[in-house]
């Protein structure tokens, strides 16, 4: 692999989208350096490395960097999470992270597209707002129409399975662990309808996912399961959900 700048993620323990660029890392074999940042409870030195101090957010280039330290002019910033994928797929193209033949590139690029404008949105109603199962069933469902009889999101594994897959992972968990605002009986009656016949060729693919050395690299169940319950306390306490999202408070009587 060519040499490359260095590479700096601030990353979340939580948060599914740093996940998405992390495993296009560990898949891409890329060197790469950690800042970890509490969405919780932000530092305030956070402001001054990103002025939304939102999470990922990637510094390309430049000497190491740790808490509180600014990136050098030298250095190149980047955030959203599609867009660093996107970076990634450019700057490591040896490692294929999209598909070169143009008709899968453009069915992964579609298969990223209903992930943000489908499935997430569905994902964080029904995880924090209470959403409806059919709904979160519908775009399981949906998901998985697009998927190949085998392998992931285009056959071979893509940045289109870094998009979708941190959230598929965190519904599986919320509704096993029963973290999220559920009522009584949700979570039993989704995890049953999800593991009938008809969603096993999803329930495959987490599992190859799973297996990948990427995933191992980067996923860890109680870290992520103990956080998520803390932003749910948060969210009952102030109605915030993250940066982007928030619901009124219930007045106490």
């Amino acid at each position: 692999m060519p040499a490359t700048k260095r590479l700096t993620l601030y990353n979340s323990v939580d948060s599914p989208y740093p996940h998405r660029v992390r495993l296009a890392l560990e898949e891409a074999g890329a060197k790469y350096d950690i800042i970890w940042i509490n969405l919780l409870s932000k530092p305030e030195w956070y402001k001054n490395v990103y002025s939304q101090a939102k999470v990922p957010f990637l510094v390309y280039g430049g000497p190491a960097l740790h808490e509180g330290e600014v990136p050098s002019p030298e250095a190149e910033t980047i955030s959203e999470s599609m867009v660093i994928l996107e970076f990634l797929v450019d700057l490591f193209p040896e490692t294929h992270l999209l598909p070169t033949d143009p008709v899968q590139r453009a069915k992964a690029r579609f298969f990223i597209k209903t992930t943000e404008e489908k499935f997430c949105k569905v994902f964080f109603s029904f995880i924090f707002l209470g959403g409806e199962v059919d709904s979160m069933l519908a775009a399981v469902e949906e998901m998985q129409a697009l998927l190949p009889d085998a392998g992931f999101a285009v056959g071979r594994w893509s940045i289109a399975d870094a998009a979708f897959v941190p959230f598929l992972l965190r519904l599986d968990r919320s509704l096993k662990n029963i973290v999220g605002v559920f009522a009584e009986g949700v979570t039993k009656t989704t995890l049953a309808a999800l593991y009938e016949p008809k969603f096993s060729r999803i329930r495959r693919y987490l599992e190859d996912n799973l297996a990948r050395d990427s995933m191992i690299k980067t996923w860890n169940e109680p870290a992520v399961m103990a956080q998520m319950g803390r932003r749910l306390d948060r969210m009952r306490r102030t109605g915030i959900i993250n940066a982007d999202l928030s619901v009124p408070v219930p007045k106490q009587q």
